[in-house]
């Protein structure tokens, strides 16, 4: 079971009119290996690296001030890390969930304020970023990292291993090893991805509208040269998979 934390933006930007700002702060523990989970809906997501041993959230939301009351910063705590969310009203008149995991979708909401989270990770707490509207960002990390979005670019650094996912935005992202979950793909927009030299996967690229460079040797294949790519580097490893629509993939190795 886990405990669900309700946490009301304070509507502190009511006196100065539309456009203004008010914030949500919080800071808890959580272990090594734990997951820290933030969920969007409008608006953009930064990780990075914490001075100390606690999670530190800051939810920034701008936008109509009339809006501001029916918006709500919620925390879950659970056995696996912490959740928190910004949980607008939906368009059927319902406010959407707080609940941890991809099997919670986010649901298109009838408001457009932005609710942008900060957040501050110790070494070794995992992250995931979950956004429709907006950039997912996590900068320098140490542990498995994940940024997801729909409109909006995506750019992840960690020394452990990532996913990248959105629709419209590009991907750059650099990472410390490759796992089974490992998994780059947009439809509108390029991919970068930097490796480390030792690195080993099986990699399968694809782009239809685009091309793929590659510092690795890897076969390509199709009827269009440079727009299909399969091989081994490394020793190979867990599959790889890295595609596009419309755009180039960059596969780039750290020396």
């Amino acid at each position: 079971m886990f405990s669900t934390t309700f946490v009301a933006l304070t509507v502190l930007a009511a006196w100065f009119g539309p456009g203004a700002t008010d914030a949500f702060h919080w800071r808890g523990q959580v272990s090594a290996g734990q997951l820290v989970e933030i969920r969007g809906i409008n608006g953009s997501i930064h990780a990075e690296p914490s001075l100390g041993k606690d999670v530190e959230v800051v939810a920034t939301k701008t936008g109509q001030v009339y809006e501001s009351s029916d918006i709500e910063v919620r925390v879950v705590e659970h056995n696996g890390g912490v959740t928190i969310c910004a949980v607008y009203p939906s368009v059927d008149g319902h406010p959407t969930k707080c609940l941890p995991g991809a099997n919670s979708p986010l649901k298109p909401v009838s408001s457009d304020v932005n609710v942008d989270f900060t957040v501050r990770l110790p070494k070794g707490v995992r992250f995931l970023g979950r956004t429709v509207n907006g950039q997912v960002e996590a900068k320098a990390l140490e542990a498995d990292t994940e940024g997801h979005t729909v409109n909006g670019n995506v750019r992840l650094s960690t020394a452990g291993a990532a996913v990248g996912e959105t629709v419209n935005g590009s991907i750059i992202a650099s990472v410390g090893k490759i796992n089974s979950a490992s998994k780059f793909s947009t439809v509108n927009g390029g991919i970068t991805l930097e490796m480390p030299r030792t690195a080993g996967a099986d990699i399968h690229a694809g782009t239809k509208n685009g091309h793929i460079n590659t510092d690795f040797p890897l076969a390509m294949r199709g009827e269009y040269a440079g727009r299909h790519a399969d091989g081994m580097i490394g020793h190979g490893g867990p599959d790889l998979t890295i595609v596009t629509v419309n755009g180039t993939i960059n596969l780039k190795r750290r020396f």
